[in-house]
């Protein structure tokens, strides 16, 4: 009986870390701590180095599984957000490669991709491409194209290797 209490502390404990984890995230985002301006990046050189395809970039706006995050160290890195593309690359793209009408699964569920949440286009309509997306062991890219705005939304998994 003794060893079952034990056990069950030992587990309810291990519950309760990953709850209070989250909420000492939640608090870092508001006190705006986690990142440029509103909590996200707008530096494009590191996603035209992840998507060279994409060509050189106009804006970016975009959030990284590290950001913010120095006390919990992991050797994957997710980056998610926005950035918009050079004029006519878009065209250059949808003319090489097919396209289907198909949006995003969700809408920025992970809790680094919060600051995310209702940016971007206002009423995109996105088209993909299997072709340009990538998955592999270790890795993986998706990406959304809006055309009226030359938009292109992005998910990926360790981008760089």
């Amino acid at each position: 009986m003794l060893e079952r209490r034990k056990l069950m502390w030992a587990v309810l404990g291990l519950a309760v870390l990953p709850v209070g984890w989250v909420l000492w995230r939640a608090e870092d985002w508001d006190d705006g701590e986690g990142g440029a301006g509103d909590g996200w990046r707008t530096d494009a050189a590191p996603l035209e180095q992840a998507f060279p395809l994409l060509g050189p970039l106009a804006d970016a706006q975009w959030v990284s599984s590290r950001d913010n995050d120095r006390t919990l160290p992991s050797p994957e890195l997710v980056i998610s957000g926005f950035c918009r593309l050079g004029p006519g690359k878009l065209a250059e793209l949808t003319a090489a490669h097919a396209f289907v009408s198909e949006g995003p699964e969700d809408d920025f569920s992970s809790w680094f991709e919060r600051p995310l949440v209702g940016e971007g286009p206002k009423d995109p309509q996105w088209i993909r491409s299997q072709e340009l997306d990538r998955e592999g062991s270790g890795y993986a890219t998706q990406l959304w194209f809006d055309r009226r705005s030359d938009t292109v939304r992005f998910w990926a998994l360790n981008p760089y290797g």
